[in-house]
């Protein structure tokens, strides 16, 4: 995505929160419907594909199976990744279906919430967002919100899509998703004065680190490496590793597997994180929560590399 398209996808999803949020947050708590609901999109635009594909695997296992208990496996590989959502809904059909009743949306909106995995309904419990969309339809703001969020003026998939002006709007690659989460985080922390060096790193600098610490070893790495960053805030530094050792075209063009590890303390920019790792097709299990000072989440692993920006 270039510059400009991303400037605009940028300013889009700002709007929403002035055009929707005003009035029914403080301006400090924007931030607090804007990321969720960005993640929540990205999410449901992936899963739109392989949708009736996940339903059609969901009545085998209850109807022809008489399971108890779904089995995950079969539903990630209908899906196509490490997560799905069993409901009927997508973010399209609540918004197509819904009536100016916001109690009603909300009460579907949560039934398309608790179809989610466990792994997103992890993510989705980090965010509030069962809290967030409750106080949206009590302000009878939810419909207006889901509207602009599936408006087709905004593309969130990872395809090339035409807006109704016939104009292209490219599509949203995982790496350019990282740049939105991080802009937008900026821009909030703009807003309440915070520093946005405590969610994450500029890419430069990330990029400098990365040199560092790899191009001096560049013919010697093993095949397998592990990457930890222990305060990894939103991931970036995590997948730009990644990205810089697997780059085909890249001055060290590894061959071998790299797993990420992570642990965030803070729970908005980890459910970021893990969201992230599960879109990037890496393991979100490899994500923890809390602080890394107080307990050690693996004690048992001993790193290849660990790359990080402590916030001390």
């Amino acid at each position: 995505m270039n510059q400009a398209s991303h400037n605009k996808l940028i300013s889009f999803i700002w709007s929403i929160a002035d055009d929707c949020l005003r009035d029914v947050y403080v301006r400090g708590k924007y931030r607090d419907v804007i990321l969720p609901m960005v993640v929540l999109r990205r999410l449901d635009t992936l899963l739109e594909p392989t949708k009736d594909a996940v339903l059609d695997e969901v009545k085998f296992q209850r109807d022809d199976m008489q399971a108890t208990e779904l089995d995950d496996a079969p539903l990630m590989a209908a899906s196509g990744y490490v997560f799905y959502n069993t409901s009927k809904w997508t973010l399209k059909r609540l918004h197509a279906t819904a009536t100016n009743n916001d109690q009603i949306l909300r009460a579907n909106v949560d039934e398309y919430l608790r179809g989610f995995s466990d792994n997103v309904k992890e993510i989705v419990t980090r965010f509030k967002l069962f809290e967030q969309m409750q106080h949206m339809a009590n302000k009878e703001v939810l419909h207006v919100v889901l509207e602009k969020f599936v408006s087709p003026f905004i593309n969130l998939t990872p395809h090339d899509l035409e807006d109704p002006d016939g104009s292209m709007m490219p599509g949203l690659s995982n790496l350019g998703m990282g740049y939105v989460f991080e802009e937008l985080i900026r821009k909030f922390n703009e807003e309440n004065n915070e520093e946005a060096g405590e969610h994450f790193t500029p890419r430069e600098v990330i990029h400098l680190m990365t040199h560092l610490i790899f191009d001096p070893i560049s013919g010697q790495l093993p095949p397998v490496m592990t990457i930890y960053d222990p305060a990894c805030g939103s991931g970036g530094m995590l997948t730009e590793a990644q990205n810089y050792i697997k780059e085909p075209e890249g001055p060290i063009a590894a061959a071998g597997d790299v797993y990420l590890y992570g642990k965030e303390i803070n729970d908005e920019t980890y459910a970021i994180c893990k969201s992230d790792m599960m879109i990037k097709g890496n393991n979100p299990e490899n994500i923890k929560p809390g602080s890394t000072l107080a307990r050690d989440s693996f004690p048992d692993i001993r790193f290849d590399f660990m790359l990080s920006n402590p916030p001390y």
